[in-house]
């Protein structure tokens, strides 16, 4: 089941399959459409692909077969001014920001304006923060205005991926696309961190499409889920078409337990009810219901 929307295509894969050098199959014959403005999460067992399906989202690897357009361009089309300012449109959350251990946070931070800076602003920049009220203004939202000059390698792992998602609130792209963003976060932090994502693409129009471990994290926080196993698209539906035989058929080689903040597999099962209800169904036993883990964001 697909869901290309009739509406202006932020992304668009058409065929698209990847084949590592070694020979390992990544990808096969994906073919999805993202609408502009849409919110959509990619989930699915280790080893599925939605790393691998980024990255050709963000042009940082060309697809083996098929047809992938970014932002309306084909990026392997364009030269090489073009394409760096294609991606400088694109914004990616990594789960180990590629971030310099030596930098301060506040230059962390505004190097996510570096694609559209000119050259000899990007240089002061580092010399002298720029912008120091707009960095310290991102990493308010989440939580960390006060590391603001402390140098990267100060940071824990959580930390650094919340300046990682800070850098691209400052940015401001069209498209973003975060790849295990929050799986160094307790659940508190990463629901907070998932929250300032999804506002920033409500309040600007960008396009949000991220790969998450927890299933009732991208349930709570995305209109649209696409599961993936074995490098392929095993369904594209609304989150609320998504039922617990979909989830537990999508993570069959994990021994079907679902993956949750807290790691209860029973998390799940516990919110599962269907829209309008106040109280989860009596389904006889049946796990076919919607799954509606919390009051969605729309």
């Amino acid at each position: 089941m697909s869901l290309a929307s009739a509406r202006p295509g932020a992304l668009s894969l058409t065929g698209v399959g990847l084949v590592h050098p070694n020979g390992h199959r990544a990808l096969q014959g994906v073919s999805l459409g993202v609408a502009a403005g849409e919110r959509v999460a990619v989930i699915g067992p280790s080893g599925a692909g939605k790393t691998t399906l980024l990255r050709l989202m963000c042009a940082s690897l060309r697809p083996s077969e098929g047809r992938v357009s970014v932002l309306a361009s084909d990026p392997w089309r364009l030269n090489a001014r073009k394409l760096r300012r294609l991606r400088s449109h694109v914004g990616m959350v990594h789960q180990a920001p590629p971030i310099s251990p030596q930098l301060r946070v506040v230059t962390a931070i505004l190097a996510g304006r570096l694609g559209v800076w000119s050259t000899w602003r990007a240089i002061a920049s580092l010399l002298y923060p720029s912008d120091i009220s707009g960095a310290r203004e991102v990493l308010a939202r989440l939580d960390l205005a006060d590391r603001l000059f402390d140098r990267c390698d100060r940071l824990s792992g959580g930390q650094l991926q919340r300046v990682g998602i800070a850098r691209v609130l400052y940015q401001r792209p069209e498209l973003i696309l975060a790849d295990e963003p929050v799986s160094a976060l307790d659940p508190t932090l990463a629901d907070a961190a998932v929250g300032e994502l999804v506002a920033q693409s409500e309040s600007s129009g960008a396009t949000l499409c991220a790969s998450l471990h927890a299933v009732d994290l991208a349930l709570k926080w995305f209109p649209r889920i696409i599961g993936m196993r074995a490098g392929e698209v095993v369904f594209d539906a609304a989150s609320r078409d998504v039922t617990h035989e979909m989830l537990i058929d999508l993570y069959a080689t994990e021994g079907a337990v679902l993956p949750t903040q807290a790691n209860d597999p029973a998390a799940l099962a516990a919110l599962a009810r269907r829209p309008g209800e106040g109280d989860p169904p009596d389904t006889g036993g049946s796990t076919s219901a919607s799954i509606f883990p919390f009051p969605r964001r729309r």
